[in-house]
This record gives structure tokens, sequence and C-alpha cells, in this order.
């Protein structure tokens, strides 16, 4: 029996749907959406393949630029002279270098100089501090030294201060007094009635009183004239240098036979002596400082009013005498020691 239109219709729409089937990976017939999918789909891969066609086909022209090129390319000769240039161009390049290898090689030679030079340097910036650190710790030392010198000094200075401010001849010779008579040393000079006096005392403070007019004598270089000093402590004595070159005692006893008598008559001329040179001595400081006062005037054997002679003369003004010649003595010293 025939079949009908639309059984053959479905018969070849299956066979379509089969052969679609087994053409692809998608089992047919679809859906609309399914289909839709699919047309999506399909449009990408065909958007795809249009660009990877454009991509040949531009490739394709730029092979045919450069077979073109190729075509209508430089010449041989023109080929040598770039082959020459570059050549040339090598040789320079290599002549640059050797020049830079011998830039380098000089470099590397200032540079071992320099490193040399860097360490002797460093060597000598550490002698530099080594001896720096020595002076500085020497100069710190020599600091405190200083300050020990100066301290010393100050020290010394003020001893001398204080030792200048003495004067060793007023320790040396102090004259003062003790009642009536004067004294020198602590010594009396002189005797009073009543008062026993022992001579060994009075010959002891005559060899003081000489010892001192001798020591000022020395300390302002005066030369008495006619006369040498000779003091021997309790046996003191003084020389003439003149006509007879006698020498006079400065020392007495209280004996009364003759030669006793005749020794106490030289006794007397010494303290004149003495009164002599005591005198030249004092003109000769009135001469260099007309200021200075002497209380007492010397004339022959007396000073003041009174004679310093023993022989015939009374012990309280022959005491008298003598304070007056230590007073004498004394206003010298201090003039002499000033």
């Amino acid at each position: 029996p025939k079949s009908s239109p639309l059984s053959h219709h479905l018969q070849s729409t299956t066979r379509l749907f089969h052969l679609l089937s087994t053409c692809t990976d998608i089992d047919h017939p679809l859906c609309s959406e399914c289909t839709q999918i699919l047309l999506s789909s399909l449009q990408r891969q065909l958007d795809e393949t249009k660009k990877e066609r454009d991509g040949y086909l531009a490739y394709e022209k730029e092979i045919k630029k450069e077979r073109d090129k190729e075509a209508h390319g430089p010449s041989r000769e023109e080929i040598e002279r770039r082959i020459l240039k570059l050549q040339e161009e090598e040789q320079t390049a290599i002549q640059q270098l050797q020049q830079a290898e011998c830039e380098r090689e000089e470099l590397d030679e200032e540079l071992t100089v320099l490193e040399q030079e860097e360490q002797e340097l460093a060597n000598e910036e550490a002698e530099f501090w080594r001896i720096h650190n020595d002076q500085v710790l020497a100069a710190e030392q020599q600091i405190e030294q200083l300050a020990t010198i100066r301290a010393a000094y100050a020290a010394d200075s003020a001893t001398l201060d204080k030792l200048e401010r003495t004067n060793v001849y007023n320790d040396a010779f102090c004259i003062g007094h003790d009642g009536f008579f004067g004294t020198i040393n602590g010594l009396r000079l002189g005797r009073m009635p009543g008062i026993n006096i022992e001579w060994a005392e009075i010959n002891a403070a005559w060899g003081q009183a000489l010892l001192l007019l001798y020591t000022i004598g020395r300390k302002l270089d005066f030369t008495f004239e006619n006369y040498r000093l000779v003091p021997m402590g309790s046996f003191s004595r003084i020389e003439r240098t003149v006509g007879d070159k006698a020498s006079y005692e400065l020392y007495g006893s209280g004996d009364l036979h003759f030669a006793r008598l005749l020794h106490n008559r030289r006794f007397d001329l010494g303290m004149v002596s003495f009164l002599d040179c005591l005198k030249q001595l004092m003109e000769y400081i009135k001469s260099q400082d007309p200021n200075v006062e002497f209380h007492h005037e010397i004339v022959k054997d007396k000073i003041g009013d009174v004679s310093v002679k023993l022989q015939f003369n009374q012990e309280d003004a022959w005491t008298r005498s003598l304070r007056h010649i230590l007073l004498a003595l004394k206003i010298c010293l201090k003039w002499a020691t000033n």
C-alpha cells in the first residue's frame, strides 16, 4: 500500500535528524531553547573563524610585501658598500675596544696605585692618631705637672714673701732694753751701782755689738777708715790700719792691779775706736738718705752728752752711752735691711 504524504514527510524528517545526530555531538531534534543556544554558539564560532581568516589574510599581505622588497632590493655594489662600512665600523669598534682595554689597564694600574696610597694614608692616619693620642696624654700630663708646679710655685711664693717680710738681722741681733740697761740678744751692756753685771756678760754683749757693726758694714759694702773690725765673741778687738797699727780690746775686767789698769785703758781706746767707726757708718747712711735721723750725735769720745770711756767716768753715765750706741746700731740696722 502506498504511504501517505505525512508519513513520508515524517520519515524524511526522521532520517534528516538521524543524519544530523550522527554528524554532530548534538542529538536532534532540538527544542527551541536549545536551538537558540546552538545558534548562538555557532555564531561565535563563525565570528572567531572570520577573525582567524582576517589574520591569515593580513599575514599573506605581509609575505607579499616582503617578497616584493626582495624582488626590488638593493644592488650588489650597495650591499658590498654596506659590508665595507660595517667592517670599518667593526674595526673602529675593535680599536675603541682595544683603547678601552688599554684605558682599563691604566685605570687598573691607577686603581692599584690609589689603593696603595689609600693604604699608606690609612697607615699614616693611624700613626697620626697614635701620635695625637700620645700628645694628648702628654699634654694632659704636662697640664697636671704644670698645675702641680703652679701650686708649688704659689706655695713657694707665699713662703718667699713671708721670708722677705722676715728680717733675719732683727732675729740675729735683737736690740732692746732691760730696765736701765741696753741689751743685745738678751745680753746687758753696762754697769750700775748696786746691780752686779758680770764682765763675761758685758764682754759678750760688746762682741755682739762689734759683730753687728761689722755685718752692717759688709751688707752696705762700706769700708771703715783707719780700722779693721775683728769680731771674736767675748774677746773681740779693733785694730788700727794706720800709724802704730795698735790693737784695742773690746773686753774689760774688774781687776785693779796695774796690768789690768793698762788693759782697761786699751779697752777705753777700743770703745772710742768703735764709736769712731759707728760715726763713719752714720755719716755714710746720712749721705745716702738725709731723712734718716739719729737721736744722738757723736763727738770724739762722746755720744750725746756722755762719754763712752769707762775710766774716770760714772757707771750710770757709761751705761747710758752704751745704750745710745745700741740705739744708733738699731737705726743703722733698720736702714740697711730696708
